[in-house]
C-alpha cells in the first residue's frame, strides 16, 4: 500500500479499506452532540460500523466527556435547552486534543444557528461537513438554503469550501450526489451513494458522527473524511438491493454498514483526485 494516500485513487481506496478495517478493531469512542431528531439513528449508524456512540450533550460533562473521546460531533440541528452552551464547551475542550466535526444545519436561512456556527468555528473543527447551501453561508460566501434542503450545487460551493478548509485547518466535506471533499490543496470527489438517502431522516447528519469515528482514528482530517463518505455510500448501495421504500431502506443501511468489508471498499470505491 502506498505511503501516501492522495498519490492515486487506488492508493486513496487502500487507505479507506485500512482505515475500515481499523475502526473494527479499536471500535472509537464518538461523543454525539446532535438533534433530537437524528440522536437514536446516529447511535445505531455508529454501532452498526463497529464504533461506540456516546451522547453527551449537556453542561459540564460535554467539555469533559470530549477530553476521552476518540471524536466528537456537533451537530446544530436543533439546539435544545441548554444544548448551545455543551457545544461550546465540548468544541473548546477537543480543540486541538480531540478531533472533531462541525455539522452547520441550516445555517445561513435561521439567525441563531448561524451566529453559533460562526462561534464554533473559532474552535478549528477537523471536519466540516454540510450540503452546498450551508458549506456557502458557513464560510460568509452565500446566505443559506430553505431549511436543511440546498439551493446550490456541489461545484458552486467548491471555492467557498476550499478556503474554508484552508481557514480551519481541516477538511470540508460538501454533501451531493457526488460528494466533495477538499483540505483546500486536494480535493477528491466521491461518487458512492444513492439518492434514497435524502429522503431518511438522519442520514447525512449520522455522516457527520461517521466522519468523526474516522477521524478518531486518523490524523489525516481530508482521508478521514474520504473514507467515511465512500464507506457510507458503499454501504447505502448494498442497503438499496433489499429495500423497498425509504422505511426499509434505513434499516438496509444499518444492516449494510455491518456487513460492509474492507475489501469491498477497496473493489468498490469510485473516487477522483483533483
Amino acid at each position: 500500500m502506498s505511503t501516501n494516500p492522495f498519490e492515486n485513487e487506488t492508493a486513496l481506496a487502500e487507505h479507506c479499506a485500512q482505515l475500515l478495517s481499523e475502526l473494527r478493531t479499536a471500535h472509537p469512542l464518538v461523543q454525539c452532540l446532535t438533534n433530537h431528531v437524528v440522536s437514536g439513528f446516529t447511535a445505531n449508524v455508529l454501532l452498526s460500523l463497529g464504533a461506540a456512540p456516546a451522547m453527551v450533550d449537556i453542561p459540564i460533562e460535554s467539555g469533559m466527556f470530549a477530553g476521552v473521546a476518540s471524536g466528537v460531533l456537533i451537530n446544530i440541528g436543533t439546539l435544545a435547552g441548554e444544548q448551545a452552551a455543551a457545544m461550546r464547551e465540548a468544541a473548546t475542550a477537543a480543540c486541538g486534543t480531540t478531533p472533531w466535526v462541525l455539522d452547520p444545519v441550516a445555517v445561513g436561512a435561521l439567525p441563531v444557528r448561524t451566529a453559533l456556527a460562526a462561534e464554533l468555528l473559532i474552535q478549528r473543527p477537523n471536519i466540516v461537513r454540510g450540503n452546498a447551501s450551508e458549506i456557502l453561508a458557513v464560510s460568509g460566501a452565500g446566505v443559506g438554503g430553505r431549511g436543511v434542503d440546498t439551493n446550490a450545487s456541489v461545484n458552486a460551493a467548491a471555492t467557498a469550501a476550499a478556503q474554508l478548509a484552508q481557514q480551519v485547518g481541516g477538511a470540508v466535506a460538501v454533501s451531493g450526489p457526488v460528494d466533495l471533499i477538499t483540505d483546500g490543496n486536494a480535493t477528491v470527489r466521491v461518487s458512492n451513494g444513492h439518492e434514497m438517502l435524502t429522503v431518511v431522516t438522519g442520514a447525512g447528519c449520522a455522516l457527520g458522527a461517521v466522519m468523526a469515528a474516522f477521524a478518531g482514528l486518523c490524523g489525516n482530517p481530508l482521508l478521514a473524511a474520504t473514507a467515511a463518505s465512500t464507506v457510507y455510500g458503499i454501504a447505502a448501495e448494498k442497503a438499496i438491493t433489499t429495500a423497498r421504500g425509504p422505511g426499509s431502506f434505513a434499516v438496509a443501511l444499518l444492516d449494510a454498514l455491518a456487513a460492509v468489508q474492507p475489501g469491498e471498499v477497496l473493489n468498490k470505491a469510485r473516487l477522483e483526485l483533483a
